[in-house]
């Protein structure tokens, strides 16, 4: 039963019989047609419900899914209860921030991560291709694609947690195929690497580690939607009075981790080696690049904290390292979400180094092993920690100490 745009709760409960064209409610048209008392049952797009004049949908979809209440479930068409507690609900979602409250609590929450760049690979070469060549009418003597193109058609041409941008892709080169065969050119069956440019345009490749000979640039890790990905926070101090300049399209919770990272330095400049009047006589100027992509998120505290600990104390961050985690005024390191995606996204950057919370250090125990091979992680609970780790003693080559601004005067 698909719910997107529903929004008359009749469809749920059904009409009275005193109007014209009553009917019972879907829930009950579809136990009708599944011809038992207890089918599985797929709720789809449960976040889409929304709310109309005729009533709220997903108040009546209390009922529904509450085991206390759906062994009498009430259809006004009915008019008497009905047993569901038998039937196996199960809703899908993508935001579950746009599921009502009380909805999502008689709910058990099961997350469904992206898949893996192997994994979609695997899919692409056992499922999607034989399935295009059956729709376009070829065999597999006339076309065929290697896992290497498939996963640079994977990485370069598609940014998605599923496959179906995919499937649109590896549809599209067996139609190129296929109109050659139709047109009687002559064909070349095996796709390469440069016939995906002249096939599908340029690629856009995801962001790799460049290496870092600049203080004041760390890598951090994020999670998308679509999987992780790593990304550069930068800063730079320019001589003023203070004032802090965000750019980069942040939100407003990457703001306050990047407030409470400045306060924790204030805080412990003494310890840590940084003069006091260098934040009054410096302008500091933060910027994530790709500044047209909003971000936002509680996981680049700990990346927000090192690069302005490079910045002011002029010393690089160790090579090939990535972070993430949020942090606190006292220093402490908190644990974070989507670790699975984030690390993957290291891997394919090229990353071996990762720096998290140890609270996340389950979330790496359920990570399948092959995944982790090349890379060590290191696990911390303070900030001075991470600032052990990450910032080097060595200087940057080139950089001048940084003194305060002379007031005129």
């Amino acid at each position: 039963m698909s719910l997107g745009g529903l929004r008359d709760e009749a469809e749920i409960r059904g009409h009275r019989k005193t109007y014209i064209g009553a009917m019972p409610g879907r829930i009950l048209q579809n136990m009708k047609k599944a011809g038992s008392n207890d089918p599985v049952f797929i709720l789809d797009e449960i976040d889409k419900l929304s709310y109309g004049t005729g009533g709220d949908p997903s108040s009546s979809m209390l009922e529904v899914l509450d085991p206390e209440q759906n062994d009498s479930f009430y259809d006004n068409y009915l008019e008497m209860g009905y047993d569901l507690s038998k039937v196996f609900f199960i809703a899908t979602a993508n935001n579950l921030g746009a599921i009502q409250p009380a909805l999502l609590d008689r709910m058990e929450v099961i997350d469904v991560t992206g898949y893996t760049i192997e994994e979609k690979v695997e899919i692409a070469r056992q499922h999607l291709v034989p399935k295009q060549l059956d729709n376009h009418g070829l065999t597999k003597d006339q076309f065929s694609i290697t896992k290497p193109v498939l996963k640079s058609l994977v990485e370069g041409y598609t940014r998605e947690s599923g496959v179906r941008n995919l499937d649109k892709k590896v549809a599209k080169l067996i139609r190129s195929t296929a109109k050659d065969v139709a047109m009687g050119n002559e064909a070349v069956p095996s796709i390469s690497k440069e016939q995906l440019e002249t096939i599908l345009g340029p690629s856009r490749e995801r962001d790799i580690y460049e290496g870092n000979a600049h203080a004041g640039v760390v890598t951090g890790l994020a999670w998308t939607p679509v999987g992780g990905d790593i990304l550069f926070i930068e800063s730079s101090l320019a001589k003023g009075n203070g004032k802090v300049i965000i750019t980069g399209n942040l939100g407003d919770v990457m703001k306050e981790s990047a407030t409470i990272a400045l306060a924790y330095l204030k805080s412990n400049a003494e310890r840590l080696g940084i003069d006091s009047r260098l934040f009054t006589s410096y302008d500091i100027n933060i910027h994530v690049p790709q500044g047209a992509i909003p971000k936002d998120g509680p996981s680049a505290g700990v990346t927000l904290l090192t690069a302005l600990t490079s910045l002011f104390t002029q010393k690089k961050v160790a090579p090939k390292l990535a972070m993430t985690g949020e942090i606190t005024l006292r220093g402490k390191v908190l644990p974070v979400g989507g670790i699975k995606e984030k690390i993957l996204a290291a891997k394919r950057a090229k990353i071996t180094n990762i720096l998290l919370c140890d609270k996340n250090r389950k979330d790496i125990e359920e990570i399948e092993a092959h995944y982790l091979k090349g890379m060590t992680f290191h696990y911390v609970q303070e900030m001075s920690e991470v600032l052990e780790l990450a910032i080097l003693d060595q200087k940057v080559k080139g950089a001048k100490k940084l003194e305060p601004a002379k007031k005129n005067g």
